[in-house]
Order: C-alpha cells, then sequence, then structure tokens
C-alpha cells in the first residue's frame, strides 16, 4: 500500500506520474492535480498535456507527424472514439490481438493450408529461427477452449497488474514472459527428443504471460481472494501453486498430454521474480478479493490444467 504524495492517503493502487516520479491517489493522478513540475517544460499548441498514463500522447515533432498520420485514417481515433478504449490500456489491447490472430489462423489455414498457418503463428522446435513466431505464437490459440481459458485470466488480473506497473512495463512484461514461455517449451521438446523432426508438435498460447500475470499478483498479495465461479473463495497463492504442482508432476513424469507445462513453470517464474521486484521498489499491494468466475484449477479453461491458462502444443 503507497501513500498518495498529495494528500498522504493511502492508496491500495496508486499512480505514477512518470514526468515528476511522484505517487498519487485517483483524485491526483492528473499532472494538473498534483502541481507536476512536468507542467512548465509542456509546449503543445493544442493544449493537451501527456499525463503519463496514456501512452499514445507524445510531444513535439514527433507528436506533429504521428498526428498528421493518425488524421488520414477513415477512423476516429480521437478522444472518446471506437479506439479510446484501448488507448493507454495493453490488457485488452492484447486481449483483441488474441482474438484476431485466432481468427487469422483460421483464415490462413483453410486458404493456404495448414503449413503456412503453422509457419506464421507456431512456434517449433525444429524452427527456432522463424523469430516472428516467438511473439505470434503468444498470441496465437490451439482451440476455442484454449482461448478462452487465457482470456479469462487475462481479462480478470490482467487490468489489477497493469495499474502497479503500467502500461508499458505491463506490455514487456506479457510479451517477454510470453515468448520465454514458449522459448523454454521447445528447448525442453528439444532435450526430451531423440530427433525433432518438421512435425514435431510447436508450442502456441498466451499462458506463459497468463502465469506470469498470476505469479505478480501473488507475491504482492498472497491471500487475494478468487472467487471461483462467483462462490469458492481461494486464495491466489494456491492457484498459482496448483498451476506449479500440476506442472512439475506432468514434467516429471512426462505426462500431461499436449500441455506445454515447461511454458507454464516459466512464465510463473518470471511472474514471481518480477512482483518481488515491484514489491521492494514500489511498495504496493494488491486488493484483498477478486471475484472470478473461473481459470484456476477446478474452473471452466483450456488444455492449461484443470481450468487455467493453457499454453498448448500444437
Amino acid at each position: 500500500m503507497a501513500k498518495c504524495d498529495v494528500c498522504g492517503n493511502d492508496e491500495n493502487m496508486p499512480y505514477n506520474c512518470r514526468h515528476c516520479g511522484g505517487t498519487y491517489c485517483g483524485d491526483h493522478r492528473l499532472p494538473e492535480n498534483h502541481d507536476c513540475s512536468g507542467l512548465e517544460n509542456w509546449n503543445d499548441p493544442q493544449g493537451v498535456f501527456d499525463s503519463g498514463f496514456d501512452d499514445g500522447v507524445g510531444s513535439g515533432e514527433s507528436t506533429s507527424r504521428a498526428a498528421g498520420i493518425v488524421d488520414k485514417l477513415p477512423i476516429d481515433t480521437g478522444p472518446g472514439g471506437p479506439l479510446a478504449y484501448f488507448r493507454g490500456n495493453m490488457t485488452y489491447t492484447f486481449l483483441a490481438l488474441m482474438w484476431l490472430t485466432f481468427a487469422a489462423q483460421f483464415v490462413v489455414g483453410t486458404f493456404f493450408g495448414t503449413e503456412t498457418m503453422r509457419t506464421l503463428f507456431v512456434l517449433r522446435p525444429y524452427y527456432p529461427e522463424y523469430v516472428w513466431t516467438w511473439v505470434t505464437s503468444i498470441f496465437a490459440h490451439g482451440g476455442f477452449y484454449h482461448i478462452v481459458g487465457n482470456s479469462i485470466v487475462l481479462f480478470f488480473f490482467g487490468p489489477l497488474v497493469e495499474r502497479y506497473i503500467g502500461s508499458r512495463k505491463f506490455a514487456i512484461l506479457f510479451l517477454v514472459s510470453g515468448a520465454l514461455a514458449g522459448l523454454g517449451q521447445i528447448t525442453i521438446q528439444t532435450l526430451q527428443t531423440a530427433m525433432v523432426t518438421p512435425l514435431t508438435p510447436g508450442v502456441v498460447g498466451a499462458s506463459g504471460a497468463a502465469l506470469a500475470i498470476l505469479g505478480v499478483l501473488t507475491i504482492l498479495n498472497p491471500d487475494l481472494k478468487v472467487y471461483l465461479y462467483f462462490i469458492l473463495p481461494v486464495p491466489i497463492w494456491v492457484l498459482t501453486g496448483g498451476y506449479a504442482l500440476f506442472s512439475i508432476f506432468f514434467l516429471s513424469t512426462g505426462g500431461g498430454g499436449n500441455i506445454a507445462h515447461m511454458a507454464h513453470l516459466v512464465g510463473l517464474v518470471i511472474g514471481l521474480a518480477y512482483g518481488q521486484y515491484v514489491k521492494q521498489n514500489r511498495n504496493v499491494s494488491a486488493p484483498s478479493r477478486l471475484e472470478f468466475g473461473g481459470g484456476g484449477p477446478g474452473g471452466p479453461g483450456g488444455p492449461g490444467g484443470p481450468g487455467g491458462p493453457g499454453r498448448g502444443r500444437f
């Protein structure tokens, strides 16, 4: 829990201004409400100040060029327009990209063949040099229930982490943890398989990133209550611990079917480590409970375990 630099009130979800570095509550998060020193250096003929909470607002000549390009688009990109919901909100931007990628998988597979689809979207042990799949595989999924399970976790937990660390750092956490989780999975597959071939299953799914998000929240507040099906209260550490034990068990026994257990563990470890870093440097905590309809052992979901996010093998 942090204190607002203006009013001194305790704040569970503080805002940090990237211009002056201060910590503020919701009432004082805007630069003009906390007498931000950055206001003195702002020179915008349109009178729009970059508050530090909207990465879509820039400054200087780069802003003018960007604005000129944006103005030419045939859609309303201004405040309140159809894209306003995604501005400064990476959680829902990534959710949208996941579903768009899922649709693209279907289109490419239908019209250009399965191999083309795999080349574009599946991170495979035989083709680790296809570096674009390090990213595209995060947003691609192996089936409808697979993407629904990961979407549920990202929808409910993603905004909490994004508020603590900011949209930019959240995006880095999501992409780096997702990519390293996938690379960790194909590495263990290569070590466990006598010879990988183009037909060796690859990996898709956002569960590495989803487990990283859960890991961050577990460190910030291990007793955060998650209401499975809006009925059963479960501490978040039970969920993350369940995922870890589930994945370790099947990795040690060589079972688990088409579930990328190593990807789960890599993502979780990254999240736990980053959560510890945030906790030491920011002194923040999560709220005491969260109503959630699934996403842990026992809830609805995809191939990633009993009801959780799944990074599936494909």
